[in-house]
């Protein structure tokens, strides 16, 4: 997740294709119509979450956003201003909702799903990681809340490609140190089309379960600036550099992540493997790095 990519540490009960973890529970069938709350709904992910709820079909969503006015939500969205971090917000948020849309804040999870629970809400769709990850905290806090859940663990962000923007459009070259590091990038519209199709089934079909949400492919690190160049209709070069060197080179875009960016690929600590859960999942393949970079190279010039 942005600016930490998450991994694929294999939390209990992993399966043989290790894409899909977690323990089952009995499927929450949800019957008519369903009321939606979609949390962080001013971010990235939870604005696409509502905008892939009505082009599905949703008829009964609600927003939580601190600054709706900058979400622009579409109309027929009932919109509550709130905080998931003031929980003093969040009053009457749940009333009449069955199932959410979870946004990461570890610090108050447990605080706002307690308050869910209270009101009756029945399931909840999270954004977070292992349990032995960053956003452990979160994870750990819904599995604890009584509530049916399904954990969205993604790969690192497709657009998490855009530090290296300021490599690209002043040098034409991209320093680090690891050249074969791969990830199946991921695209964030992805994840909340996921998150969308999962709050509207009805049969509950992954209850109980930990989705690693991979791209459709694995890019190593010389291979995606090959991929941006052709897209701007350049010849970028990926020159092999020390550590600190890689590191010095990302700060300017990352600031203290970048130290830990680079040094989670040391050694190959971070490998992912490219799934289809997005097809999966919402009927089509998930976004290429190329499609990706077709409306969205203006980034790096």
């Amino acid at each position: 997740m942005n600016p930490q990519p998450t991994t694929a540490a294999a939390a209990s009960g992993t399966d043989s294709t290790g894409e899909i973890h977690g323990r089952r529970r009995a499927p929450v069938r949800r019957l008519g119509i369903v009321t939606i709350l979609v949390t962080g709904a001013t971010g990235n992910i939870g604005r696409m979450v509502v905008d892939h709820l009505l082009a599905r079909g949703a008829t009964d969503v609600r927003a939580l956003s601190n600054k709706p006015d900058r979400a622009r939500l579409p109309d027929g969205v009932a919109v509550h201003k709130g905080y998931l971090r003031n929980l003093d917000s969040l009053d009457g948020v749940f009333d009449g909702i069955d199932s959410m849309y979870l946004a990461p804040t570890p610090e108050t999870t447990a605080e706002v799903l307690a308050l869910a629970k209270a009101a009756g809400v029945r399931y909840v769709v999270d954004l977070s990681g292992e349990h032995e990850s960053h956003w452990g905290d979160v994870t750990r806090a819904v599995e604890d809340s009584g509530i049916a859940w399904t954990h969205l663990w993604p790969g690192e962000f497709m657009e998490n490609s855009t530090m290296l923007a300021e490599q690209i459009a002043n040098h034409g070259v991209v320093r680090e140190p690891f050249p074969d590091a791969a990830d199946p990038l991921i695209t964030m519209n992805d994840i909340a089309e996921v998150a969308a199709a999962l709050l509207l089934d009805g049969d509950g079909t992954h209850v109980g379960e930990a989705l690693t949400l991979t791209g459709p492919e694995s890019l190593s690190r010389r291979e995606l600036v090959r991929r941006i160049g052709t897209a701007l209709g350049r010849d970028l070069e990926f020159r092999q550099v020390s550590v600190a060197e890689g590191i010095e080179a990302l700060t300017p875009a990352m600031g203290d992540y970048a130290r830990w960016y680079v040094e989670l690929r040391e050694g190959g600590a971070y490998s992912l493997p490219a799934n289809d859960l997005v097809q999966q999942i919402t009927g089509r393949p998930a976004t290429s790095i190329d499609a990706w970079l077709a409306t969205h190279a203006d980034q790096f010039r």
